[in-house]
């Protein structure tokens, strides 16, 4: 076997991790939709929650049984304009695609509609369901808490998850523009593929109960579950750098990802009982969907958020700096330069995909081997 990185296409990569959830129980439709999500993580460029996170988040969780690989979603409450879920420790991912399906039509013939999903599971990148709606016209947003790994302002104690407070907005271009990032300096998922790769997390990002910063990412890990260290919001540790502000928005998301459900929230959401073993995690996420046809018009809004970005990458640049981006600009490069290449795999996910695929005797072979 190669020991070094390898790409590998999509569609084995599809084909392949389709097949491994449904191994693990995942009935195929769901599986699909899993599949999906995190290989538009990878499309975009985000590999800190793409494939990289296939067997530890998913297969792990569905072997030790803190996720479900059966989702029976159930309707707690539901209005023309609204919904509340209940996805009782099922695939987060399938209940939000659910979920999505059920605002978009709300949405276009009501103008508005939101929902919030209880007793979930990691929904994937954010950005996925928001850019659901606007690849239907519509503006998304979406937020969901997630196991506490973040220090309020002034404080050292891992109390909020990386909480991502996630827009995505038509335009008139080839792409929308989605904003979709952590409320925390850095997301931990970005420091499980540092782990993986070897590297050291930027100095700043995490801090200790001692108010130092860590930077080896594996010893940052095995920290954040014991609770002795802790992120640091957007903005960083403290005031001065604005640090308070991503604190707040990461509340906003907390708040709103808990109470429109009457769901758990915070230290809740660790994924460990008061022993320390594994338990559901409990996450909660929301939904919220604009129609621009009941207000100005889509074309009207199309043109004017295009007119905006457009502006934006226009304007003076910074010496040295060859262009200015707008969010959504850098995923859409992404995919565009890896149509062709596939999926770079790293050592680590590779040795992965070939456990699962011996485990459950899954007929593939990866160029890597």
């Amino acid at each position: 076997m190669q020991t070094n990185n390898s790409f590998v296409g999509w569609e084995l990569l599809h084909d392949f991790m389709t097949d491994a959830f449904l191994a693990y129980g995942v009935p195929r439709e769901d599986a699909l939709i899993c599949t999906d999500v995190l290989m538009e993580s990878d499309r975009r460029g985000i590999e800190s929650h793409g494939v990289n996170r296939f067997k530890p988040i998913y297969i792990d969780r569905i072997v030790n049984g803190t996720l479900l690989p059966v989702t029976n979603m159930e309707i707690l409450k539901e209005t023309p304009t609204t919904v509340v879920m209940d996805a009782h420790d099922g695939m987060g991912m399938v209940a939000s695609h659910k979920m999505m399906e059920m605002l978009i039509e709300k949405a276009k013939k009501y103008g508005m509609a939101g929902g919030a999903i209880c007793n979930s599971t990691h929904y994937g990148i954010a950005g996925y369901w928001a850019t659901m709606a606007s690849d239907a016209g519509l503006i998304g947003i979406t937020g969901t808490n997630a196991r506490p790994s973040v220090a309020p302002t002034f404080g050292v104690e891992n109390m909020m998850g990386t909480n991502p407070l996630t827009f995505s907005l038509p335009t008139d271009e080839e792409f929308p523009f989605c904003l979709d990032c952590a409320t925390s300096t850095m997301q931990r998922g970005k420091i499980e593929y540092y782990a993986k790769t070897g590297k050291d997390t930027p100095a700043g990002m995490v801090i200790t109960h001692d108010g130092e910063t860590l930077t080896d990412s594996a010893a940052i890990l095995k920290a954040l579950v014991e609770g002795t260290a802790a992120l640091t919001p957007l903005g960083g540790a403290g005031e001065e750098t604005g640090g308070y502000k991503g604190y707040g928005y990461s509340v906003v998301v907390e708040i709103l990802s808990a109470a429109l459900t009457g769901g758990a929230f915070m230290k809740a959401l660790s994924g460990r009982d008061e022993e320390g073993k594994p338990q559901m995690y409990q996450l909660g996420h929301f939904f919220f969907l604009i129609n621009p046809d009941f207000f100005m018009g889509a074309d009207t809004f199309r043109k004017t958020a295009g007119d905006i970005c457009r502006s934006l990458r226009a304007s003076a640049k910074a010496p040295g700096m060859e262009r200015i981006y707008t969010a959504g600009e850098k995923e859409w490069l992404a995919w565009q330069e890896r149509k062709e290449k596939g999926v770079l795999l790293n050592e680590s996910v590779q040795k992965e995909f070939m456990e699962i695929r011996d485990s459950k005797q899954l007929p593939y072979r990866f160029p890597f081997e």
